[in-house]
């Protein structure tokens, strides 16, 4: 494999990136020749997951949150993620937009009004009737419970382990050093390369999974505007384009690349927001929304993260179906995340201490997607009235999830202007989860914070958009199911290797000398130690050896 790499010009770790890529390969091949029996298989491993494991990811999200907070606003919070000497890479504003754009921001444009009608519509909880003001209420407290703190906390846990390894301890840029305290150097063995394999397919089939929506709605909004077929064709056609913006954006690198889409796309949202709020007749009433909502939601919270409905079998005839399916499943499917959200959070987040990550990263985002979602949301509630019978906004999710933000939008002025704009931005935040993931993919095969050659950063570009196009064209629906089932499975490794990343960044964090928080007791050096052999042998990669200048300069874009 060496030999291979040097021969394509790559600089990576040989075993890691081709055995990621060939087994990506793999189970495309096997999810087109045999796509009916894939979705058998991982259909029943995903209903016994559900059933048997629903509580395991419900509980222990709700205990990562608690475990942040505590870390937070315990003494360890002022220990800096880096030397005490590094000031933060980005400003606030810019560390912001990267974080959310990179995050969730198409899932925000995808269920921003789809989620709340949908609970409105078919109320998660018994004895709760639809089409009322206690189904709008509880909808809203659902969807803020799966789209905001919860969501970002599987995000945090990892980041905050993976920025103070690899800006404190000096480790690479893998996964598989966040490690470090429990596995030693055992995190440069085949134990340490499993742990980043896996980590890397969970990142590419999890953004296969949003591209997959991503498409369907930038697909529906161009039907509603065009009057083309969201068919097979136009979804490949948006997938080419779209991927070949995100590769530009992957060769212009982080800073010039990523940081420009990600800033530009945030001030097109806001400004998209803003339109919603005060063009739809409802500013007054949305404004008051917001205080009531924040406060209905931190009511509720309590017993949302510890809902269980552990008497669904009594109360409802599909049984522990409706949490199985929503709640469940947004925790596997955010997991698969994690490595890639957890490694670019760490990546943008040197210099700041482990307080301001943590709160920057679970709060910011979610008074945002509290305002995001009272405002999208409360709007098409009020639009679609809550008498007891349904409205034009829950007729249109009923008929098309993808559609419903642009039957939204046909109750504001300017509708074909608003609808081309909301495509645009579905669009641009998906060229910016594409390019960011494709660029945090490339730093866990090289170990290295800079990204590695242009050849190989494409690469990785390409693949997300051939992963997603091939499903499409050759499987279709099914293809799609199927993925989403594999993700489901995937998850529940994907979500014990976080709980163990948890553990193993509090080990660490008590060998901290709290009088010197520059310095780690004795950890560090150990730890510098065993990457210096691991270089010697080969397993990190030099990115600056053996590399034209141009080259290097273009990595560290």
């Amino acid at each position: 494999m060496d030999a291979l790499a040097r021969k394509l010009g790559l600089r990576t770790h040989p075993t890691i990136f081709f055995v990621s890529a060939g087994l990506m390969a793999l189970f495309l091949l096997v999810l087109l020749v045999f796509p009916t029996q894939l979705s058998s298989v991982f259909g029943s491993g995903r209903e016994w997951i559900v059933t048997n494991l629903g509580w395991y990811f419900i509980f222990g999200v709700t205990a990562w949150v608690i475990m942040l907070l505590a870390v937070a606003f315990s003494p360890y919070g002022q220990v800096q993620l880096g030397r005490k000497e590094t000031p933060p890479e980005y400003s606030f504003a810019s560390w912001f937009a990267m974080l959310f754009a990179g995050g969730i921001g198409t899932i925000l444009m995808f269920w921003g009004v789809a989620e709340p009608i949908s609970h409105f519509s078919e109320p998660p909880r018994s004895g709760v009737e639809p089409y009322t003001v206690e189904a709008a209420q509880d909808g809203m407290n659902f969807a803020l419970y799966h789209l905001s703190l919860h969501t970002w906390a599987i995000f945090c846990l990892p980041g905050l382990a993976f920025a103070y390894f690899i800006h404190r301890y000096e480790l690479p840029v893998r996964v598989s050093s966040v490690f470090y305290p429990l596995l030693k150097d055992r995190i440069y063995g085949p134990i340490g390369r499993a742990i980043d394999i896996l980590a890397i397919l969970g990142t590419l089939f999890g953004v296969a999974v949003s591209i997959g929506l991503g498409t369907s709605q930038i697909g529906a909004g161009l039907g509603e505007l065009f009057g083309w077929s969201n068919d097979t064709t136009l979804q490949v056609l948006i997938i080419v384009v779209l991927t070949t913006v995100a590769t530009t954006s992957i060769v212009r690198g982080l800073d010039k690349g990523v940081k420009f889409l990600s800033n530009i796309n945030i001030g097109m949202a806001i400004a998209l927001m803003i339109f919603v709020l005060l063009t739809g007749g409802m500013t007054l009433f949305l404004i008051r929304e917001m205080f009531e909502t924040t406060g209905n939601f931190v009511a509720a919270l309590p017993e949302l993260m510890l809902w269980n409905d552990a008497l669904a079998d009594v109360t409802k005839d599909d049984g522990w179906g409706w949490q199985g399916g929503w709640t469940v499943f947004y925790w596997a499917w955010t997991v698969s995340w994690a490595p890639f959200m957890g490694i670019f959070l760490a990546r943008i987040s040197k210099g700041r201490t482990v307080r301001e990550f943590v709160l920057g990263v679970l709060f910011a985002p979610t008074l945002f997607t509290i305002i995001w979602f009272v405002t999208f949301g409360w709007s098409a509630l009020r639009i679609d009235g809550m008498d007891g019978s349904e409205g034009p906004i829950a007729a249109a999710v009923s008929e098309s999830v993808p559609l419903s933000m642009f039957a939204f939008f046909e109750n504001y002025p300017l509708t074909t202007i608003v609808q081309g704009f909301a495509v645009l931005i579905v669009a641009i935040f998906f060229a910016t989860s594409s390019d960011s993931a494709s660029l945090v993919v490339d730093m866990l095969c090289t170990g290295d914070g800079d990204a590695g050659p242009t050849r190989q950063r494409v690469f990785w570009g390409v693949s997300e958009g051939v992963l997603a196009a091939l499903l499409i064209v050759l499987a279709g629906d099914k293809g799609l199911e199927a993925l989403q089932e594999v993700i489901t499975v995937i998850g529940l490794p994907m979500f014990t290797l976080m709980f163990l990343a948890g553990i193993s960044f509090l080990v660490a964090l008590r060998k901290e000398d709290l009088q010197y928080v520059t310095k780690v007791r004795g950890v560090p050096d150990e730890a510098v130690a065993a990457g210096e052999e691991a270089r010697e042998r080969g397993e990190i990669v030099d990115l600056g050896a053996d590399e034209p200048e141009d080259e290097r300069e273009t990595a560290r874009a």
